[in-house]
């Protein structure tokens, strides 16, 4: 994984592909979060979030929270909580449960310490200005709460980078064809403890590895085609190359009987906010 070129970072962090086809609906992201059914070791990740927030009361924003899977989760087992859901995005906050608003992670529309804790989970990367947004959850946590961040490593599902080079490749008749998006380059595992320090005394990082493997294309082809709304970006006929990615993989199933993707993302818990001399009311909203 490698930094994106400016146009790609352009596309990434565009409001109107996000809201308006990225996740104008949550069908591309459960295609996404769909993958890891077939990894070992399974995480579940909305119970770990649950776990972090056992010491939590009060009430707990979800900023970029999609399709609402983390929401749904706390309101089952922590009803106890008031909990905020926002997003860019209408089409994708139709179906999430409870108390949800359309909002800018730079903008939030909250006083601020007026959360006891703010999560912001595989989103961050999708924010146009990361330490403004940063900024802005440090700003609305209460002192002595927490931040949940995630996001995934640069070395996260490499398989599958390799896999749609060599299917572009064959595409265009070159060895190697254009990389595909990346989303989380901007904001890495490997980056978010920076730039997280700036406005947090300590961040602890929770580390998950794992292996993926398919023994069908189905899983894989779901996942890539879930980036059709940077089809444009990708340099490559889309609808082609996922089509030639398809037989590589089939290919090799066929072979070795299995198609594995490593993964490593990771989950990142904030505390000690560092207040700068001129925050509070100025900042209110």
């Amino acid at each position: 994984m490698t930094d994106l070129p400016a146009e790609r970072d352009a596309a990434v962090t565009d409001r109107a592909i996000l809201s308006g086809s990225a996740y104008n609906t949550g069908k591309d992201l459960a295609a996404r979060q769909s993958l890891y059914r077939w990894q070992q070791p399974r995480y579940d990740l909305p119970r770990t979030v649950v776990e972090l927030l056992r010491h939590t009361h009060g009430t707990v924003v979800d900023v970029g929270c999609g399709n609402g899977k983390f929401i749904a989760r706390l309101r089952q087992d922590r009803p106890d909580l008031r909990l905020l859901g926002l997003d860019v995005s209408p089409g994708i906050l139709a179906d999430v449960p409870g108390a949800v608003a359309v909002a800018d992670a730079v903008r939030l529309p909250l006083p601020s310490s007026s959360v006891d804790a703010a999560l912001a989970l595989h989103m961050l990367y999708h924010v146009e200005d990361i330490p403004a947004a940063i900024g802005e959850l440090s700003r609305v946590v209460k002192p002595g709460g927490r931040v949940i961040v995630s996001t995934n490593s640069e070395r996260d599902k490499s398989e599958l980078d390799r896999l749609w080079e060599r299917a572009a490749g064959d595409v265009l008749g070159v060895e190697k064809g254009p990389a595909r998006i990346s989303l989380s380059a901007r904001f890495s595992l490997e980056k978010a403890v920076g730039l997280l320090g700036s406005c947090f005394g300590s961040v602890e990082t929770i580390t998950l590895p794992g292996i993926i493997t398919v023994r069908s294309p189905e899983p894989v082809v779901a996942h890539l085609k879930s980036y059709r709304a940077w089809a444009k970006q990708h340099a490559v006929p889309f609808e082609e190359t996922v089509a030639r990615a398809r037989e590589i993989v089939t290919e090799r199933i066929e072979k070795s009987g299995t198609f594995e993707i490593g993964c490593l993302g990771g989950m990142l818990v904030c505390t000690g906010v560092k207040r700068p001399p001129e925050a509070g009311t100025p900042m209110d909203r």
